[in-house]
Order: structure tokens, then sequence, then C-alpha cells
């Protein structure tokens, strides 16, 4: 299947934030409170919650723009609403098949990671670019967020509880 510039847009920006968001939710979550449930209930709600926020913004955004058409800008919407909900969901296949939450977590990160170097390779390719900085960068920037959430979870957990 082509996609157009619009569904372009919605895909990789609902696929890059379903990766980036849920990951950094699953961690901050399983070292703050350690539990199965708790991960479960997150990850069901940012694949409702967020993947409708995200969606909401890029149709603004693309509205805001006044470049594109009323189809274009639905396109892009459905495509991050869509693309966000089903990969923030597939995170909760590790959850669901590993006893420890730790090994569902780990699975999970690489599972990300993985789908994010893909996604920065093929874009870096049709970009006719080396791929290695977009996967190096996009890569970065997701390590990044996992080392913070995993630190703000602890730190919750020793502050609150």
């Amino acid at each position: 299947m082509v996609m157009n510039h619009s569904m372009k847009v919605g895909f990789s920006f609902g696929l890059t934030s379903g990766i980036i968001t849920t990951l950094g939710l699953m961690v901050g979550l399983s070292s703050g409170t350690h539990s199965k449930l708790v991960v479960i209930g997150g990850i069901l709600t940012i694949a409702i919650a967020d993947s409708f926020s995200d969606a909401m913004g890029i149709h603004v955004s693309e509205e805001f723009e006044n470049i594109h058409t009323t189809k274009e800008i639905w396109e892009a919407t459905i495509a991050t609403f869509s693309s966000k909900f089903v990969f923030a969901l597939t995170f909760i296949i590790p959850v669901l098949l590993f006893k420890e939450l730790s090994t569902a977590v780990l699975v999970s990160v690489i599972y990300g990671l993985s789908l994010l170097s893909v996604l920065s390779f093929i874009m870096a390719k049709q970009h006719k670019t080396k791929p290695w900085r977009p996967v190096v960068e996009h890569l970065s920037i997701a390590v990044v967020v996992i080392v913070i959430t995993h630190y703000v979870g602890c730190w919750i957990s020793t502050t609150f509880c």
C-alpha cells in the first residue's frame, strides 16, 4: 500500500508517539509500582486518551497550516489515531505473556526501539540520506525518555510509598 503525505504524517507521528509515550509510561509505572495491573491500566489509558489527544493535535496542526484539503486533514487525523492506538496496545502483549514485569518491560523496550529504528531507517532511505544519523538521533531521544521515566518512577516510589 502506498501512503500519501497525510497518511505518512499521521502514521509516523502516531507510531513514534505511541512507542516513546508508552515505553516512558511503562518504565515509569513499573519502576514506581512493580504492578502489572497498573502498567496494563496505563497502557490502556495511553492507547485511548493519548491517541485521541495526538489525533486532535495533528488535526488542528494540519488545519492551521491552511494548505491541506479537508480529506487530507482527516486522513492524517485517522492515521494518527489508528497507528498510536494499535501500536500502544501491542505493548500489552509482553506484559500478559511474561510472568515477571521486569522481563515484559525489557522485551517492550527492545521491541519499541526496534520499531523506532526501522521507521527511522525507512524515513532516511526515502529522503536518500544515510540512515545512521536519524536512527541514532531518534533512539537517543527514546533512551533519554526511558532513563528519565525510570528514575522518576523510582523517586515517586521512595518518596510517596
